[in-house]
């Protein structure tokens, strides 16, 4: 479902660089022991931004919430139209949040509060992996 190529910049090029290595991973701030995401300059919580680090995340969450896309103001996802807009709260930091279309998902059929697995799916344009999540059926 991807179709905007994220363009990585020097604050989140950690992030993009370990995606297309199958790898899902947040900055931790070793002064004060938080992770974040969306990645920043600097620590959200202590503000320091020589302490932040990558750090490995499992790869699970849950559905936090979702939204149905009907009318989406990108061309590229015209076609799509309409899709699931979930949001994940990981499972080693309830606080972080990601969004995912939810591969495999029928349409206005998610189970909040199910759990999910990360997958990562290729962009058209420049082949960046993106982190998209799918919900667990066993």
């Amino acid at each position: 479902m991807p179709k905007q190529s994220p363009v990585p910049e020097d604050v989140d090029r950690g992030f993009w660089e370990a995606a297309n290595e199958g790898r899902l991973v947040v900055q931790n701030c070793h002064a004060c022991d938080r992770l974040q995401h969306p990645p920043m300059d600097a620590c959200a919580q202590c503000g320091s931004g020589d302490n932040l680090e990558w750090s490995e995340m499992s790869g699970r969450g849950t559905i936090y919430t979702y939204a149905v896309m009907y009318d989406n103001p990108v061309p590229l996802m015209f076609d799509d139209q309409p899709f699931n807009a979930a949001v994940i709260k990981l499972e080693d930091d309830p606080d972080i949040m990601m969004l995912s279309h939810l591969p495999g998902t029928p349409v206005d059929e998610v189970p909040i509060g199910a759990p999910v697995r990360l997958v990562f799916e290729k962009t058209q344009a420049t082949g960046q992996m993106v982190p998209e999540w799918e919900v667990v059926t066993q």
